[in-house]
């Protein structure tokens, strides 16, 4: 299969976790517009009926929706004996801490004050649920010699935040907002964990590979975008529909001879 034909999932399953969120309703597009029954999972039916119902009037016969923990392995075993074959796993979830003023307060975001549960509570989420799932789906796309692992990392994989971006006017050094340790770090770990699948199941002809999208326009603050935008050499941020293509790309045999990638799409930002 080649060209235009190799983009293409018809009769292929793809589950994709923390799938209710903004991105992860846009993999479930990318990947039911090119054929596949997509499964949305998370943890809270009520943001997967959401979502589905966001879907449904463009991919209805196409996506299922089911509760997951992606911290339990029990969970996730339940999911999988329910299913059977899953040829495409999408690692989506994870908790993003905001710096707004209703996240985290500057006094907590901070690295000296950041909670040592919240660092736990993000890791099993972010990272833990990624290698869970990758080890009970993998193992068993492994077994039948056959699928494609795509890890969602971000830009703060390859580089670190600028915490200039949440500086906000009036407060002391010490109480100023940062991005906290925990979303680079794990996101960073991403990539690690997709090195390490993708050379542990290349004889078995498991892709794995890793995305690493820029920020996404979602409403943010007029003042925010302006000093992210003056970082960002095409002077924007993304458009919610610009990793698509990509996801397509990275999850179909289009990608074929690609496996332990980070793919960097973030208008340019890193290479500064």
């Amino acid at each position: 299969m080649s060209g235009i034909a190799s983009f293409s999932l018809a009769g292929k399953r793809a589950l994709i976790t923390g799938a209710a969120g903004l991105l992860g309703r846009e993999h479930a597009a990318a990947l039911a517009e090119i054929g596949a029954e997509v499964v949305l999972t998370d943890i809270g039916q009520a943001a997967l009926d959401a979502a589905y119902a966001a879907l449904a009037p463009q991919f209805g016969d196409k996506i299922r929706i089911i509760a997951m923990d992606v911290t339990d392995e029990a969970s996730i075993r339940d999911v999988a004996g329910q299913l059977g074959a899953v040829d495409v796993l999408v690692n989506n979830a994870a908790i993003d801490p905001k710096v707004t003023p209703d996240g985290l307060g500057p006094e907590l975001s901070r690295l000296e004050n950041f909670p040592l549960e919240d660092w736990n509570r993000q890791i099993s989420v972010g990272l833990t649920g990624a290698f869970l799932c990758s080890r009970v789906f993998g193992s068993a796309m492994a077994a039948r010699k056959h699928g494609a692992i795509l890890n969602i990392a971000s830009d703060l994989a390859v580089i670190a935040p600028d915490q200039r971006l949440y500086r906000r006017p009036g407060l002391a050094e010490d109480q100023q907002p940062v991005k906290p340790v925990t979303y680079p770090v794990i996101k960073t770990a991403l990539l690690g964990l997709t090195r390490y699948l993708a050379a542990y199941w290349a004889d078995r002809d498991v892709r794995v590979n890793a995305i690493s999208p820029g920020g996404v326009f979602n409403n943010h603050p007029a003042e925010f975008v302006e000093r992210l935008s003056g970082l960002i050499p095409m002077g924007r941020m993304a458009h919610l529909q610009e990793y698509r293509a990509a996801v397509q790309f990275l999850c179909t045999p289009a990608s074929s001879y690609m496996t332990g990638q980070n793919m960097v799409i973030d208008g340019g930002r890193s290479i500064l």
